[in-house]
């Protein structure tokens, strides 16, 4: 349970981190914009672990011997990713009107990274049905709290959040590299 939460908690910081420059663009707590933000981020980082972790299923088979050298690359990678993401440009800054689309756009963008942690779910020793819901919603409450985070100024947590999730991605690829291939 420990580690399904950090994996959730990890694959939430690109939502709240894009939520936070969501609410730096109102001048005050926009509660809609926070509940619209937070249902997109929470479906879509809910949905794509779903994507990746069913066609797990379909491969899981060819790849058990490495599987965790798979889970180990994956996550490593996401988490490298979105270290290299903390330090650039933020796309949120270039946004004048959100709409629906947009936070399609955006919820999208910020879980396709989900979708690939999706293939490690089989390894976590957790119902990875009950992972993805758990996902979901502490997705769900991060992009809320960040858009009301960022409409009080805090837009200097951003790339701190990135930065921390993926941390919290490699720490969760090498443990299940030594679980796995230790003991």
């Amino acid at each position: 349970m420990f580690e399904v939460l950090l994996l959730s908690f990890a694959l939430a910081m690109d939502a709240f981190a894009v939520s936070i420059g969501l609410g730096v663009k109102r001048k005050e707590f926009d509660k809609m914009l926070a509940l619209r933000a937070a249902l997109f981020f929470g479906i879509f980082q809910a949905l794509m672990p779903f994507i990746g972790h069913m066609a797990s299923l379909g491969v899981g088979s060819l790849i058990e011997s490495i599987d965790h050298w798979v889970a180990f690359l994956l996550l490593s990678l996401i988490g490298g990713k979105m270290l290299y993401e903390s330090f650039g440009e933020n796309t949120e800054d270039e946004i004048s009107i959100i709409t629906n689309k947009v936070l399609l756009i955006l919820a999208i963008a910020t879980s396709i990274d989900a979708m690939a942690a999706g293939f490690t779910l089989n390894l976590l020793y957790f119902n990875p049905y009950i992972s993805m819901i758990i996902i979901g919603v502490v997705t769900f409450l991060f992009s809320f709290v960040g858009v009301f985070i960022g409409s009080k100024g805090g837009s200097f947590l951003e790339d701190k959040a990135e930065k921390l999730g993926g941390v919290v991605l490699i720490g969760i690829g090498v443990k299940i590299l030594v679980e796995h291939t230790l003991f």
